[in-house]
Formats: structure tokens, sequence, C-alpha cells
């Protein structure tokens, strides 16, 4: 994140990389409580690193310290306060001594910001963080009712041809992906994984064939649609939406600002989520077992592999199939019937 911030602000973007990994380590506190097994005592390990802050736990503070140590760093060499090298001095050493005095600023300000944090009651930038935005995010994210605002909240976007899934990811992402990640650590332990609503509950089960579900709407048109438009359409859509890419029909049939698909475009995935979501609930179907499944991966596969390699992944998937095809066949008919009606001039 931080060099690709780097890379937009046109500063050194290899600089603001390496920065925000030692602010990261320089606000974490490498203190592990560790218990021992003969007495159950828990006792303060100092010096140790805290492996579960770099995981999903500390995915949140890690995005804050990249923003705010590039944002820092980009103000302090646009203001000049750099060393400057002569001209005769190779790029890559006039770029290392530019960027000593902002890195040292920066590492500065973040270690008297650790400083001020530890002398309060909170201890560290990491629970702050917890407590405040990714506890809430977390606990919003992992509900039913989050993930339907969210389903909601992405298919308008893309109603109005806005990248809805961009938008709404930008925010949700990181709190999914953590979900996901605790749900990959307890599956490997042997364990039942704890969350339903992950990034994979999603990409998975929830747009097949992009947002949406839309394969299911480019089936329908290969099997019953009259007009030549919607014929071609389907035959050209059906291999980027078997890999869950959808472009071509959300903006060329279009989907995008037509009244009529856009209800089963927005209910299709509220039914799938809800179905899905109780499915898993209820034990019918694995939960993700936290495996980083390609989005692009073909449906029944990615069931089958998303699921832990259990077969109930993939009948939710035909199941969600299903819904989505005859949710779509009514108005996928009538916008058939006018666009057969256009190429006869009527």
């Amino acid at each position: 994140m931080a060099y690709r911030l780097g890379e937009y602000y046109k500063v050194d973007a290899l600089a603001s990389g390496a920065l925000s990994l030692v602010t990261f380590l320089l606000a974490t506190p490498f203190q592990v409580a560790y218990i021992i097994p003969s007495t159950k005592e828990s006792v303060l390990v100092e010096g140790a690193i805290p492996a579960a802050l770099m995981g999903s736990q500390g995915l949140f503070v890690a995005m804050i310290i990249a923003l705010i140590s590039t944002e820092l760093y980009r103000f302090i060499v646009q203001k000049k306060i750099i060393i400057k090298m002569p001209e005769t001095v190779p790029p890559a050493v006039t770029r290392s001594f530019a960027a000593l005095v902002p890195g040292f600023i920066v590492v500065t300000v973040i270690w008297i910001l650790r400083l001020i944090i530890e002398n309060t009651s909170f201890g560290s930038i990491h629970n702050i963080v917890g407590q405040i935005l990714q506890e809430p995010l977390s606990v919003l994210g992992a509900s039913l009712w989050g993930a339907i605002i969210a389903v909601i909240l992405v298919h308008v976007l893309w109603s109005c041809g806005i990248h809805g899934a961009t938008i709404v990811g930008g925010v949700m992402s990181p709190v999914w992906l953590s979900l996901m990640d605790q749900n990959r650590v307890a599956f490997q332990a042997g364990q039942d994984v704890p969350n339903t609503i992950t990034a994979q509950f999603f990409d998975l089960w929830i747009y097949m064939g992009g947002s949406g579900a839309t394969l299911a709407l480019v089936v329908g048109m290969l099997l019953f649609a009259r007009s030549q438009q919607l014929k071609s359409l389907g035959r050209l859509s059906i291999a980027p939406g078997i890999f869950n890419i959808n472009e071509m029909v959300t903006f060329g049939m279009p989907i995008v600002m037509n009244p009529i698909l856009l209800i089963p475009f927005i209910l299709v995935p509220v039914v799938l989520t809800i179905v899905s979501y109780f499915a898993m609930e209820w034990g019918w179907v694995a939960r993700p077992s936290g495996a980083a499944v390609p989005w692009t991966t073909p449906i029944l596969f990615s069931g089958y592999l998303g699921s832990g390699g259990k077969i109930s992944g993939v009948v939710l998937q035909l199941v969600n199939f299903a819904l989505a095809f005859f949710i779509y066949l009514p108005f996928l008919k009538i916008w058939d019937k006018q666009k057969v009606a256009e190429e006869k001039g009527e």
C-alpha cells in the first residue's frame, strides 16, 4: 500500500514501503503473553515477536501506519527537507541520501506517538484501532445484516455504472480478509472455523459470474433469447462469465441504468446471501475454510476448494445458480421481447 501510494505521489516508492514496514514494527509492542504449561500461569515475555499482530489482527494498523508514514514522508520531501547531492553523484546514491532526513523524521514521529500511547490506558496503537475501528467493523462485517447492506450498496453503485465492488471493498475488504484469515488459522489447527461472512463467502457463493451472479443470466440468454443481440451477447459473454468477469453483460446488455434488469441484478445477490448464510449457519454447508481461492476460479471448482474440499460447497453453488437463473428468467424474457420488437422495427 505504501509503495503504491509513493508511486502515486511520485516520491521514492521503495523508501515509502520500507518506512511503512519499519514504522509498523516500531509501533508494535514486542510482547507476548505466554502460559506456563505446568502452572497455567500467564507471564509477559518481552522482546518476542507477536505473531498474531503480524497477521489479520494487525492488518488495520498496518494500513493506517502505511498511510500516515507515506503522507508524512511525501510532505517532508515536497518541502525539500532533504540532503541534496551534486548532479555528478549517481541517481541511486542521490535517492538513498534524499530519503535519510525524511526517514529519520517519520521514524521519530511514530516513536514519539508510540511513547505517548503507551502512557495511556490503551497501551498500544493496536489496542486503539482494535477497540475503536476493527472490532465494531468486524461485528458489522461478520453479520447477516452487514453482508446484505454491503451487497445492496455494491449493486446500487453498479446500477449507476460505478464499480461497486471496488468502492465497498475498499472499506470492507480488510474486515472480510481478517475474518477469512481467522478461518484459515482455525482450519489449519483442525478446529471449527468461526466465521460465515468472509471475502470468500462473496467471491465464491454470491458473485458467481461476477457482481449480480450474472453467469445464470448469460446461460439464460443462451437458452431462451430470441433477439439476435442477446444471442450474440450470450455467446460472447459465456467464456468470461465462467471466470467471473461480467463487464460485457453489465454494459453490453446493458444492466446499468436498465430499470427492468436492475431489479433482479440487486435482488439475486441479496437472496443468495441470505440462503448461503443460513445454509452455513445451520451446518448444511461447510463454512469458508479461509483458503485464498482466486475470484476468477470457475464455480464448482471454487466451491470445492473454498469449503475445504467439501462437496456441500459445490452443492450450494448449484442451488444458488438455480435460484439466480429462475429469478432472472422472467425479467430476461421481458427484455428479450423488447429487443426482438426493436429488431423488427416495431
